[in-house]
């Protein structure tokens, strides 16, 4: 009997994976990961570790299978923590959730569960794996959940075939509202919660206050760039790939100062809400950000064309390819389906390798393009490989 290990979160897809393992005849293991223990930058109610580590004990009582409580939050700060700070301090936007999945739930805790004697590791991931062989090699392919509102595959694109070799996800083929009644004809004390928002692990939390717990307040201007300044008419009437592809260098003489910032580092390209400046037409978004002179840089409205790139910049270095066999060699390029961020529709695009660094162009402008996300790309309902974006 094949032994897996399935992270057992204290949510209802966790829940799920781990009865539809056992019912499938595997020697089932639950282990829930302690991974954060400061309460005070989590807001009251939301994902406390307390309350989902009992839910999972309820859980795997109910089911019948042993449990375990393994505590990697010295892995988890290091990796993952001390990561988004370091991005954060230099204007980046992180995506810890999928550093989250890379460096802790497919390594550390990966690790944990081969030490243990186990033959796989399972978690609720709305994804699937299918596996194939192509020129005498074993390829895992990590396939898109059949769920389109909840497929989580994004969070899952740095994995390597290694990773995915050992990779179970139960729960991949099912609709959200199938896994659900699963979990309510069991009777599971997770049959009907929330599901979990915010940070892998931390819960829902108040991002300032979590960054100040290293990142100093530091007030700076505000300044408004009108939509029809001639900078956004040379960005996009341009054939230059470069050009393209790289973000708006914006400074002060562009615009005029019409607030206070607490901290360019607090802020990201896109973001609405936190500018708390009032009295214009339309709202304030954020469409650049200078964290050596601390300065936020705004536009007025939803469709200010600061906030729209056709492309984006990747250091091959940081180009990751989760199917190995169809990495493109310098001077390639090939068309794909990328997002730039979870639950974003895919849009067409094409990835273009040069030698040193390489460039995803879209066929239509793309929203809040920052570093230090994450792009995927796609081949139908297949991720091919991503990368953290640089420019």
């Amino acid at each position: 009997m094949q032994r897996v290990i399935v992270g057992l979160s204290g949510g209802v897809d966790s829940s799920v994976a781990a009865y539809l393992l056992k019912e499938q005849g595997y020697e089932v293991i639950a282990l829930f990961m302690k991974n954060w223990h400061d309460a005070s930058v989590t807001l009251e109610a939301e994902c406390p570790w307390i309350e989902d580590s009992t839910d999972a004990l309820l859980v795997a009582e109910k089911l019948g299978i042993p449990f375990q409580v393994i505590d990697l939050s010295a892995e988890y700060k290091e990796k993952i923590v001390d990561y988004m700070f370091n991005e954060y301090e230099m204007g980046r936007t992180p995506n810890p959730d999928v550093l989250c999945n890379r460096e802790i739930k497919f390594d550390v805790f990966l690790n944990k569960a081969l030490e243990l004697g186990a033959d796989f590791v399972a978690t609720g991931h709305y994804c699937q794996k299918q596996t194939s062989v192509i020129n005498n090699h074993e390829v895992h392919h990590l396939i898109a959940g059949a769920d389109n509102n909840k497929d989580q595959s994004y969070f899952l694109c740095q994995l390597n075939q290694q990773q995915l070799s050992k990779a179970l996800f139960p729960i991949g083929h099912l609709q959200k509202s199938e896994v659900r009644k699963i979990a309510e004809k069991l009777d599971l004390v997770t049959a009907n919660k929330k599901d979990s928002q915010g940070l892998c692990f931390i819960g829902k939390v108040h991002l300032p206050d979590f960054l100040q717990q290293k990142l100093q307040p530091k007030k700076g201007e505000v300044i408004e760039i009108e939509a029809n300044h001639p900078v956004f008419n040379q960005n996009a009437n341009t054939d230059s790939l470069q050009k393209l592809c790289s973000p708006y260098i914006f400074t002060k003489e562009m615009g005029k100062m019409v607030g206070e910032h607490t901290g360019a580092h607090f802020y990201t390209i896109g973001q609405r809400r936190g500018i708390a400046i009032g009295g214009k037409p339309l709202p304030l978004f954020v469409i650049g950000t200078d964290v050596e002179n601390n300065i936020v840089y705004v536009g007025q409205g939803s469709e200010h064309p600061g906030l729209y790139r056709y492309g984006l910049t990747i250091l091959n270095e940081e180009l990751h390819w989760v199917r190995e066999d169809l990495k493109l060699p310098e001077g390639a390029e090939h068309k794909f389906k990328a997002r730039i961020r979870y639950r974003q529709a895919l849009e067409d695009c094409k990835l273009i390798v040069g030698k040193n660094q390489s460039y995803v162009l879209f066929t239509n402008p793309q929203r809040g393009v920052a570093a230090g996300q994450f792009a995927a790309w796609y081949q139908d309902n297949e991720l091919i490989g991503s990368a953290v974006i640089n420019d």
